[in-house]
């Protein structure tokens, strides 16, 4: 059984930068409070560590 993270987006991307916008969009994340859930791969936890003061992760 594949391992998945849960991702959900904590703060808002009013102050963050266009990149770390593209990040949380690319993640599938829109509102605040918004959950999601990704394989645990590396590509996923590089994007998470880009973004990391703007979502709260929970591993499932």
């Amino acid at each position: 059984m594949a391992k998945t993270v849960k991702i959900t987006l904590t703060k808002s991307v009013i102050g963050a930068s266009p990149l770390q916008r593209k990040v949380v969009e690319a993640l599938g994340l829109r509102k605040l409070h918004h959950t999601v859930e990704h394989p645990d791969t590396p590509q996923t936890r590089g994007a998470i560590e880009k973004v990391k003061h703007l979502v709260r992760i929970e591993e499932v």
